[in-house]
């Protein structure tokens, strides 16, 4: 979908790198290694962002350093996209996966753009709840806190023979996403 969007893979991958890593700064050889690209199309995106408004840079220890503009009047926006992405190619759900045994992960409300007042993500299996918390406040930007729900594989079983209301929900409504189904 981004492909379509902006003609440059390098710029692509600029763009995730910073909106991915907010509020942290660059070097041009940094970046080169991190994206695996060439320099001269690393320092024209660069510079293309720059003019563009996206980046702001500085240099420090004689070497330029570019960080996200927060004043760009379309960052929300570019935020949007890249994380929606994101989301769609399943970063989320590699990132969610290495905290524990996942065998259920059910995206909803704010990650598949639905108002809802039940919970943003329901997970089965066993995992750590604290760095699941951590990993969703300080790794993952969303437009709100993110509510989710954990359960053992067991008692979702129960709950769906029982025809639990939450469960049954958040499994059989088509606009929701499953990444992860093991059960």
């Amino acid at each position: 979908m981004l492909k379509r969007l902006f003609t440059s893979n390098t710029r692509i991958k600029l763009l995730e790198v910073f909106i991915l890593n907010p509020g942290e700064e660059f070097f041009i050889r940094e970046l080169t290694r991190k994206l695996d690209e060439q320099i001269n199309s690393v320092r024209r995106e660069l510079d293309n962002l720059k003019k563009a408004g996206f980046l702001k840079a500085k240099t420090k220890n004689r070497k330029k350093y570019y960080a996200i503009n927060d004043n760009f009047i379309y960052l929300d926006e570019f935020k949007s996209i890249i994380l929606k992405a994101h989301t769609q190619h399943g970063d989320i759900f590699k990132n969610i996966s290495k905290i524990g045994n996942i065998k259920l992960l059910v995206l909803a409300g704010q990650f598949v753009e639905r108002d809802t007042d039940s919970v943003d993500m329901l997970i089965v299996g066993e995992i750590d709840k604290e760095k699941l918390g951590n990993f969703l406040n300080n790794e993952l930007s969303t437009k709100r806190p993110v509510k989710f729900a954990t359960m053992s594989e067991e008692d979702y079983k129960y709950r769906i023979s029982c025809k639990d209301k939450f469960v049954l929900d958040l499994v059989t409504d088509s606009g929701n996403q499953i990444p992860i189904n093991k059960i």
